[in-house]
């Protein structure tokens, strides 16, 4: 669905997926982010032992793991500065020059008689923290502009903005669209110390309150409550209010409860809805919470997750059946999931989730831009041959628009081009984290420097050198007016088995904290300490996705390198729009060593810089080399998307051919997901799905279906193939193989409508195959071709050899037909 549809759509978050699973995780530490507070009120809450000066959680609030540092305390380098730089003279840098949203004089923002919705807030979040990381005087001009013209439109009852988001929801304030305005403004009074932002902030949130509870169970707003609730955090750790508590409550009682359910499938409400169950746990202090968030997490991603590079499959919502590769994750919805885990990061202090934010920065968030970042696209996936500006029709994508061309998309994308600017400077801020110990977290790699106050309030640097993750080396050189004591955290990454550390050049172990080495010890000026992580090449098995496999070194996974031809078919000079299609073969398995897979790869470095921009595949500075075969049944659909995957192994005759991997993070076009060659009866012969004719379904929907069990006929939680809008007329759908099979039957489920319709059981129907001499042959000995519906009709017959098998059949009149599942029994 639309997103501008899904919006009226969806006017009341309710019911919902139940959860399986007990209440049975570990309990963790729990917290929200905060950092230095210029305006703090008198004896705030203190860090470790009360001297570093970064705000924690106030009673009765539980103390979070580790604290955000205040804005403008990193310096990213290196690559990471690379694609700031890039941001700064891309869309993200320069969007007031193409969007009529953020007209000074022509939005709400500014001006509240004006119409205004989320597009300013999504935008100048991601704009202002980008000023904040690079310290470009004119994005910080602009930003501290609109940030007083924001503040200057707030009513005396703490409502500001436009003016007709009073009324927006059901007659009733929409209060969504001020979620990433409250991160806006936080960031900036973290930033500058503007002593506006506290009170401007409390009438807002006092509006909030006096709204009617159960407003909260309404709109974006009700699925998204987690972003409401962090501000509300935030605030009381400045202020102590204790009615913020109270706001808390009612939003976690009245908005979409992530505790117990699954209350939406759209992507971008669960990449920052599920979330809340932890949030929530800050205050009511029960690990019960936290573990409703990790269940969530677990039941999205092993149903529609099972493809690497850290998304799901939501090109909108996600949809049972569609979680093949092919079906991409929306670009709000990867920079909405990366904020999620840097946020869990500090509430928990678990590592897993800095894990699973860099998986996401790392390997899928560059691929959403063209190179230049002066476009982006609605989706990413993981396997995807063709980037253009075409409708996809067949239901493959849960959208009526083109989403996969690279183009500014003010209007064709609306949400993403505003929102993705948050992705990289979130990023570049979480990289270092202060510990309530009184410590520093090294969290996100990255060459950088950080600059904080420790132990006793020394303020002390660290300057990181590395190449990572593009090298496995991490040096930290400290730069300290005094000698201080105090902790720092190492981020060990789930992947490494075998960390190790050097301390001014003599081995030591530091001690082991979960994910985590931690150093304890008084520092000096000038210590150095070298942290090792050893990148071994690893393949990951997608059991919940035909057995396909990934490959990963380090942090990084690998995509097939395609020879990828860009052409400009719109745009200006400053705004080009790009469509992408494959200059090479795309369609190949991988052929593993049985025994020891991940020998089955060579990694090598290439000559390109990574301080550079390394996320294209030229620039790449890393490769992995492998063998692999074509499959030529393999192929893209009738509208150029890429077919979903069959199950692997699979059977090949073709000659094995030397492959080269680059960072998928470099591929626009990928195969990421790849099936594994291999032999005999244990392999599977692919087969390719076309019909007569898919206007609004495709054939494809066969082969995601192949091993499911329909409910009825009218199934509307698989994906369907029919014919419609034939109707009355001889109509086929047919597998064709690479190599020829032998078969004695089929079993058909049918698709009916009846009630709700014009899809009925056809008139008739037989079973075809191709002959030797390539026609079409009906079988021979078959039984009776059954026209029930829910249930499977199954035809035996005198067995063939073929490469093709296909059901012909004749619609009855004035109505179409289709199919939910078709088997072939192999003799």
């Amino acid at each position: 669905m639309e997103r501008r549809s899904f919006l009226s759509h969806t006017a009341t978050v309710a019911g919902g997926t139940a959860l399986a699973g007990s209440l049975g995780l570990p309990a963790a530490s729990a917290s929200t982010p905060h950092g230095l507070a210029p305006s703090a009120p008198a004896d705030p809450a203190k860090s470790g032992n009360g001297q570093a000066r970064y705000l924690t959680n106030r009673a009765p609030l539980q103390r979070e793991a580790f604290l955000r540092l205040p804005p403008g305390s990193i310096t990213p380098k290196g690559w990471l500065r690379a694609q700031l730089d890039l941001q700064l003279k891309g869309l993200n840098g320069r969007m007031p020059e193409v969007s009529d949203y953020l007209g000074l004089t022509t939005s709400g923002w500014a001006v509240p008689d004006q119409p205004g919705w989320e597009e300013l807030p999504y935008w100048l979040r991601g704009f202002g923290d980008l000023g904040y990381v690079t310290g470009d005087a004119a994005t910080l001009d602009l930003t501290r502009t609109w940030i007083d013209r924001i503040l200057a439109t707030q009513q005396p009852d703490g409502f500001f903005g436009p003016t007709s988001v009073r009324t927006a929801l059901n007659g009733g304030v929409d209060f969504w669209p001020h979620m990433p305005v409250l991160d806006a403004l936080r960031t900036w009074q973290e930033y500058s110390g503007d002593e506006r932002v506290v009170p401007a902030l409390t009438g807002w949130l006092k509006f909030l309150h006096a709204q009617p509870p159960a407003l909260f169970s309404q709109g974006w707003g009700s699925a998204r409550c987690g972003d409401t609730i962090d501000t509300a955090y935030w605030l009381y750790n400045r202020t102590g209010d204790a009615w913020l508590l109270d706001l808390v409550h009612a939003l976690h009682d009245n908005g979409a409860d992530y505790t117990h359910t699954i209350p939406t499938w759209h992507n971008v409400n669960l990449a920052q809805g599920f979330r809340e169950p932890a949030q929530y746990g800050v205050l009511a202090g029960d690990p019960s919470f936290t573990a409703a968030t990790h269940r969530v997490y677990d039941t999205v991603m092993g149903t529609y997750g099972q493809f690497p590079g850290g998304g799901f499959a939501g090109d909108e919502n996600a949809r049972s059946g569609y979680h093949d590769p092919r079906q991409g994750f929306e670009t709000c919805g990867i920079v909405e999931f990366m904020h999620s885990h840097q946020l869990l990061t500090r509430i928990t202090g678990d590592s897993v989730w800095a894990d699973r934010c860099e998986e996401l920065a790392l390997n899928m968030l560059p691929a959403a831009f063209d190179p230049r970042q002066r476009g982006t696209h609605y989706v990413t996936a993981a396997n995807s041959v063709q980037l253009d500006n075409v409708p996809k029709s067949h239901g493959q994508f849960d959208n009526s628009f083109a989403m996969q061309s690279y183009q500014p998309g003010i209007h064709q994308y609306r949400c993403c081009p505003h929102n993705y600017g948050m992705g990289w400077p979130y990023y570049a801020e979480e990289m270092w984290l202060a510990g309530t110990d009184g410590g520093l977290c090294a969290s996100l790699y990255g060459e950088s420097s950080v600059t904080a106050e420790v132990g006793d309030g020394t303020t002390v640097t660290f300057t990181e050198h590395t190449d990572y993750p593009f090298d496995e080396t991490v040096t930290l050189v400290l730069s300290s007016p005094k000698p201080v004591r105090f902790p720092l955290h190492l981020r060990v990454p789930g992947w490494c088995a075998a960390p190790s550390l050097k301390v001014n050049g003599a081995a030591t172990k530091g001690r082991r904290n979960g994910g985590y080495l931690v150093l304890d010890r008084e520092w000096h000026a000038r210590d150095r300490v070298e942290l090792r992580l050893p990148m071994d090449v690893r393949v990951r098995t997608w059991d919940g996705n035909r057995d396909a496999v990934s490959v990963d070194r380090g942090p990084l996974t690998y995509s097939l390198r395609i020879e990828e031809q860009w052409s400009r078919y719109a745009g200006t000079d400053d705004w080009p729009e790009y469509e992408v299609r494959a200059g090479s073969p795309w369609n190949y398995t991988l052929d593993l060593d049985a025994r020891h897979p991940e020998r089955s790869f060579a990694f090598s470095r290439t000559h390109a810089s990574a301080s550079a921009d390394p996320f294209t595949p030229q620039g790449t500075p890393v490769v992995l080399r492998a063998r692999g075969r074509r499959v030529p049944a393999w192929t893209a659909d009738d509208e150029n998307v890429v077919t979903p995957l069959r199950d692997s192994p699979v059977r090949t005759a073709e000659r094995a051919e030397q492959l080269t991997l680059i960072p998928s993070g470099a591929a626009r076009l990928r195969v990421t997901s790849f099936p594994t060659a291999g032999s005999g009866r244990d392999a599977t012969s692919w087969a390719s799905c076309t019909a007569s004719f898919s206007g609004v379904d495709e054939p494809q929907a066969l082969i995601l279906n192949e091993s499911s069990v329909p409910a009825s006929s009218y199934d509307q939680d698989l994906p369907r193939f029919t014919w419609w809008d034939h109707t009355g007329s001889a109509e086929w759908v047919a597998y064709t193989w690479d190599e020829a099979l032998a078969a004695d039957g089929v079993s058909v489920y049918w698709y009916d409508d009846t009630g709700h319709g014009s899809c009925r059981v056809p008139a008739s129907w037989t079973v075809e195959y191709r002959s030797a001499a390539g026609d079409w042959t009906p079988v021979t000995g078959a039984s009776a071709y059954g026209l029930a519906p829910d249930a499977f009709n199954d035809v035996r017959f005198d067995a063939v050899r073929t490469t093709a098998l296909r059901i012909s059949v004749r619609l009855r009149d004035q109505v179409s037909g289709g199919l939910l599942a078709w088997r072939v029994r192999t003799a």
